[in-house]
């Protein structure tokens, strides 16, 4: 009998509050660890490098509240990588040595640099994932009506692949591994786009995948499905949720309402109040072979966050059983 895998909390709904307060209230909840954002003061990837002593102290303040750090998560710099459109969204974001002028172009060489940068520093911290998203120049073509181009499309993956293969390059130097997050906006969002994906990139092993079935849910894509199509790349999971609210009325399209809007198709919930099976999730997770850290992901606009961040460790310690080393009748052949 064998599963130990950490479950730590993902601080991105969370630097709003400095690390070490966060950091407080996740030792006592029972958290093994935080999966740190590189937003706030959470880690500061430019500083984790040009300052002596950062990721010394860091790491101090982690031990001192009996937590671990399996991971740093970019999502938000990645994202800017290969976005085709590059906005007032995005400089809301991003630091803002980043954005600089907002010349798009220069906003997206200057994210693949920071990308770069957090491969190194998650190396010198002692890590060995980085989580994040791609962006997609091809996104707003999800819909072919105007009819598409397919050759643009090909184009879109061949993009993306010459703008992160050189990031993967330094990832493979330091001994890191780059974990997409499969999710609408980015290059892989389902199954088949990130079966192509994985083929732009000739499936290199830099090149991993972030499980958060949240984002497969409402678009009906079952996620033990997804788990045992890409076994071999989930290198690493959260725990989030997602309901449909489908009464003839919504889409999942989510009809350009807010998050929390009642009229929505579907909606971020915390784990346990939507519509995912979780114990074939873990069962799936046991079958091929996921030993990694469990990170809860706290998205529910209907749900008070410290609740909800309790609520999800409890539910992830209940399911996160060991796969049985015997068969249940093996005690009659004797």
């Amino acid at each position: 009998m064998k599963q130990n895998r950490p479950v730590t909390l993902f601080t991105g709904q969370w630097v709003d509050l400095p690390l070490e307060e966060l950091a407080s209230k996740v030792h006592s909840w029972g958290y093994d660890g935080l999966e740190l954002a590189c937003d706030g003061d959470h880690f500061e990837i430019d500083r984790a490098l040009s300052e002596k002593g950062y990721l010394k102290n860091k790491r101090a303040l982690l031990e001192k509240y009996d937590l671990q750090c399996f991971a740093i998560n970019a999502s938000l710099v990645g994202q800017c990588v290969a976005d085709k459109y590059i906005d007032a969204r995005h400089q809301r974001i991003i630091p803002a040595r980043i954005w600089g002028d907002g010349e798009p172009e220069g906003v997206r060489q200057r994210a693949a640099q920071e990308m770069m940068n957090a491969a190194r520093a998650a190396a010198e911290f002692g890590l060995t994932r980085v989580i994040g998203f791609t962006g997609s120049p091809i996104w707003h073509l999800f819909y072919s009506f105007p009819p598409n181009d397919w050759n643009e499309i090909e184009a879109g993956y061949r993009e993306v692949a010459d703008r992160w293969n050189p990031i993967l390059d330094v990832f493979d130097e330091v001994g890191v591994r780059f974990c997409l997050e499969v999710h609408p906006t980015e290059i892989a969002y389902d199954i088949y786009t990130t079966q192509k994906t994985l083929d732009c990139f000739d499936h290199r092993p830099a090149f991993g995948l972030n499980f958060d079935p949240s984002h497969l849910h409402h678009l009906f894509v079952d996620p033990s499905v997804f788990l045992e199509t890409f076994a071999d790349r989930i290198y690493h999971v959260h725990v989030k949720e997602s309901v449909r609210h489908l009464d003839g009325r919504s889409s999942i399209l989510g009809s350009h309402l807010n998050f929390g809007d009642p009229r929505r198709g579907w909606q971020f919930v915390s784990a346990g109040h939507g519509g995912l099976n979780w114990s074939e999730i873990f069962r799936t997770l046991n079958r091929i072979g996921y030993d990694g850290p469990l990170s809860v992901e706290w998205e529910d606009n209907g749900m008070e966050r410290e609740y909800g961040a309790q609520e999800a460790l409890a539910l992830t310690r209940r399911y996160n059983f060991p796969l049985s080393d015997q068969a249940f009748d093996s005690v009659f052949n004797r």
